[in-house]
């Protein structure tokens, strides 16, 4: 039932994102729109940036669940783009509301996992360091907020599957040369 009550508030959080900007939104107007009073809200989140971490957090989960392998990252980050898109004006008013650390803290929460799953995926053949994996998944996680927050600085004008052609193209055998060259070229 937690859950249930925790998507319906960010579900209608989301609604209100749509009409008025989220410094213009109260806990008492999310209450209200989704038939709770506020003690229930703060049962659920600290305040209102709480629930959109939440939020993000949630939705990005649901998309990256099934692309977390090598084979698969290039959906991963796809679905990603595509989420953005599909809640752009959710997207945009948060970039547009809070701060940019705080919206790359939020990213960078969120990218992490696939790509170190990724890294961790193809360090099996090398002799890698956890401290170095860390380090090259950190920079990769680095790229992609970058990529992203630059879409949506750009109004998200750009095709999500050109960018990750792009990105694509860039990451394909990197990540091994990497390993590489930690390892003193072994």
């Amino acid at each position: 039932m937690s859950d249930i009550t925790k998507r319906a508030i960010s579900a209608s959080l989301k609604k209100l994102l749509g009409e008025k900007k989220l410094n213009k939104i109260t806990v008492q107007d999310i209450a209200d729109d989704c038939g709770i009073n506020r003690q229930t809200f703060y049962y659920h989140f600290q305040d209102i940036y709480d629930l959109v971490e939440w939020t993000c957090i949630e939705d990005t989960e649901k998309v990256l669940k099934e692309n977390r392998t090598y084979a698969t990252w290039q959906e991963g980050f796809l679905a990603v783009f595509d989420l953005a898109k599909k809640d752009k004006a959710f997207i945009e008013n948060i970039y547009k509301s809070v701060s940019t650390e705080l919206l790359e803290q939020y990213l960078y929460r969120l990218v992490y996992p696939l790509l170190k799953n990724v890294v961790d995926e193809k360090a099996k053949n090398f002799s890698v360091r956890d401290e170095n994996k860390k380090y090259i998944a950190d920079f990769y996680k680095y790229a992609f907020v970058g990529v992203l927050l630059e879409w949506i600085r750009n109004d998200m004008r750009e095709s999500p599957e050109e960018i990750t052609d792009r990105v694509s193209k860039i990451v394909t055998g990197t990540i091994e040369t990497a390993f590489k060259n930690f390892n003193g070229g072994k």
